[in-house]
């Protein structure tokens, strides 16, 4: 099959996903669409809502509409490594004597929802590591694999903070995208009370597979990136962190750490996906900076200053954003006071 044949299958199935998932899921088309990102660049998304938004139903219906095995893992302070990973457990043979055998946990899925991700212990946080990083678990010093495609969604409530343990940083380096879940406006909320208080349901059609998926994963590693465009996200990724020359006082100011090398990678397959769906076998400027906030705001670490006045990530992207040239031959942030 030709190259614009996949690129126009990818479009296709990626609308009709889109499509399938706004039958139950009202609004939120800019959090689908970041899902979906995360999806076919083989990465992982942190969704970060106050309750009640939708978050669980959105993960739940995406399920629907693959033809993927679904695990959901409700986080709790008493939940244990070995409930989601799995453990050995003794068997008894037919002839006689005993054995150990494998018995695998829940993250043994293929779209794995991790609701309320950070009412967990960082003991069990920490067991998504492995999986999420490298596709396997390790258990009893055995080396298990985990079946492709393999997508965690992990939701959080931002506001309700007793009992709870935030994310390790290392952790949330490994979520693609984070994607913040708002409110609905007037219109949505009276489509959501609509849908939801009447007695039929809209069913959701299985739209593709596994490797349908795997297949167009590999189509968006293929998407070409031209210097120019690898040189700003760069740059980009370099004012993020405050000891760089070319950091702009508010990331001096108020950023800790930056972001890491794996924020790199998700603006640029992030970019990718962007391009594949605007018709083109090429990432634009404006395709990195359509996914730069999703991609960097929970690589950014405030410091003391920052946390202290409350200070939004996305004011410190959009600042750095609104400095950075696109100019080839001027790669760098303009002036302050511009």
């Amino acid at each position: 099959m030709r190259a614009e044949e996949r690129a126009q299958q990818f479009r296709e199935v990626f609308t009709s996903l889109t499509r399938e998932i706004a039958k139950v899921v009202v609004g939120h088309e800019e959090i689908i669409r970041g899902v979906l990102v995360c999806l076919f660049s083989g990465g992982h998304a942190l969704l970060e809502g106050v309750p009640g938004l939708g978050k669980t139903l959105l993960v739940k219906t995406l399920s629907e509409s693959l033809d993927l095995r679904f695990s959901r893992i409700q986080f709790t302070p008493d939940l244990m490594p070995a409930d989601i990973i799995g453990t050995n457990i003794v068997v008894e043979a037919p002839g006689g004597g005993r054995h150990f055998t494998f018995q695998a946990g829940a993250l043994f899925g293929q779209i794995v929802l991790a609701d309320e991700v950070n009412r967990a212990t960082p003991k069990t946080q920490s067991a998504l590591l492995e999986a999420m990083q490298e596709l396997s678990v390790t258990v009893g010093g055995v080396h298990h694999a985990l079946a492709p495609p393999f997508f965690v969604l992990a939701t959080q409530n931002p506001i309700e903070m007793e009992g709870t343990y935030p994310l390790p940083e290392a952790q949330l380096d490994r979520f693609l995208l984070k994607l913040k879940v708002r409110y609905p406006s007037a219109a949505e909320l009276t489509e959501i009370v609509e849908r939801t208080t009447r007695p039929q349901t809209e069913l959701v059609q299985k739209v593709t597979d596994g490797p349908e998926v795997e297949a167009m994963k590999a189509l968006v590693r293929e998407v070409p990136v031209a210097e120019p465009v690898k040189q700003y996200v760069t740059q980009l990724v370099l004012a993020t962190r405050p000891d760089h020359p070319a950091a702009p006082d508010m990331v001096r100011r108020f950023v800790r750490y930056g972001s890491s090398p794996r924020g790199a990678q998700a603006l640029v397959l992030g970019g990718k996906v962007q391009a594949l769906l605007d018709g083109r076998f090429n990432v634009s400027f404006e395709d990195v900076r359509a996914v730069a906030l999703a991609a960097l705001r929970h690589r950014l670490i405030l410091s003391f200053e920052g946390e202290a006045e409350g200070v939004d990530p996305d004011q410190i992207l959009e600042d750095v954003l609104s400095r950075l040239s696109t100019q080839p031959a001027k790669m760098a942030l303009l002036p302050e006071g511009l």
